[in-house]
């Protein structure tokens, strides 16, 4: 038994897609005349190193949180496309809470958390119910339902909500200490454990639960647990209303944070929700592949900046990088499942004798 988990491991698909891609990374480097046991050790150093670290955790909060939420859905075959959206909703719905709550500030960081979730969890419901009701692809009404969200945010930061000191599109800073605990002088905040928790969470209702059971088969085969009575339809609402209420919660950490305000833009420009789905994509949503494989693409986001630094190679190549392990998995699986489709051929009957 113990020497079968390692020989699985080997033969990960994930693992042979990331090594294929620093092989081809590895390639790109020679070809311009850089040293690729620098370049990556750049990158290494760059994201765990003693200056690096904070800085990966910090983006790390959103890109794991974005990936779980993105994954908790795709596990059933439910592909939510409107991250960004529910992200943003959070985030502001965070910013007007705290300020204008009345209550004491550790009660109104509570209650901006989850007025962040509640409308994030809401949004993304609304694209569960366009499927269900009227018939648009998840896909389509969860994307499409994004835009409006992101310009409703945006005018909101422009124009009712605009901080009148600052030249920026931005609320006012919210009161001092409506904002989450530091871990030291990083801006790492509280915001990561909460994170982390949402993670054990779907990993405890996804290998210990019923529910987690229902999900699964209905991500394997939808049609067999539709004979089997699971509601499809209502399951589907479920679980994007908590996919939209985890990244309901990032938006509304990413507030509660440096610079305690919310910036129009600012929760989007790094393209955290796009990573965390190729996370969630590399792991097959698996709840703990998800949680490192969203570190993995955080540490390169962090030590391509410490590499450009260093050997002058553009940080794009740690994009490069990121886009090679989903084709190559991608590959894999789809040659996989071409190979398992080929019909082998009957035998020919034998043929009947005469009968004299």
């Amino acid at each position: 038994m113990s020497t079968r988990i390692p020989g699985r491991a080997l033969r990960s698909p994930v693992l042979l897609s990331v090594v294929g891609a620093l092989v081809v990374g590895t390639v790109f480097l020679v070809g311009t005349g850089s040293d690729p046991l620098t370049a990556y050790g750049a990158i290494l150093g760059g994201a765990f190193g003693a200056d690096g670290i904070g800085s990966t955790l910090a983006s790390a909060t959103s890109v794991i949180g974005l990936a779980v939420a993105l994954a908790i859905p795709l596990r059933a075959g439910l592909l939510n496309l409107g991250g960004e959206g529910q992200l943003v909703l959070g985030g502001i719905t965070a910013a007007v809470v705290g300020l204008y709550s009345p209550l004491p500030a550790p009660l109104t960081v509570l209650l901006c958390l989850l007025a962040g979730m509640g409308v994030g969890a809401a949004y993304a419901a609304l694209a569960a119910v366009c499927q269900n009701r009227f018939g648009v692809p998840l896909l389509i009404s969860s994307l499409l339902l994004s835009y409006p969200a992101v310009s409703l945010a945006s005018y909101l930061a422009r124009y009712p909500l605009k901080d009148p000191a600052s030249g920026l599109p931005q609320t006012r800073q919210l009161p001092d200490g409506v904002a989450l605990p530091e871990f030291g002088t990083s801006t790492v905040t509280l915001g990561l454990l909460l994170v982390l928790a949402v993670a054990v969470a779907h990993f405890f209702v996804d290998a210990r639960t019923a529910t987690g059971y229902e999900i699964r088969m209905s991500g394997l085969n939808s049609r067999f647990a539709s004979y089997a009575g699971i509601d499809r339809p209502r399951l589907t609402v479920r679980l994007l209303a908590v996919s939209g209420a985890v990244a309901g919660l990032v938006g509304a950490v990413g507030v509660l944070g440096f610079p305690y305000r919310f910036t129009d833009g600012a929760l989007t420009s790094a393209g955290d929700t796009w990573t965390g789905l190729m996370a969630a994509l590399l792991a097959s949503a698996a709840p703990v592949g998800t949680v490192l494989a969203a570190l993995f693409f955080a540490a390169l986001k962090v030590g391509g900046l410490n590499m450009e630094r260093v050997t002058e190679v553009p940080s794009e190549l740690t994009g490069i990088l990121q886009a090679i392990v989903i084709v190559f998995l991608a590959a894999r699986f789809t040659l996989k499942r071409r190979g398992a489709t080929v019909p082998t051929p009957a035998p020919a009957p034998a043929e009947k004798k005469e009968s004299v």
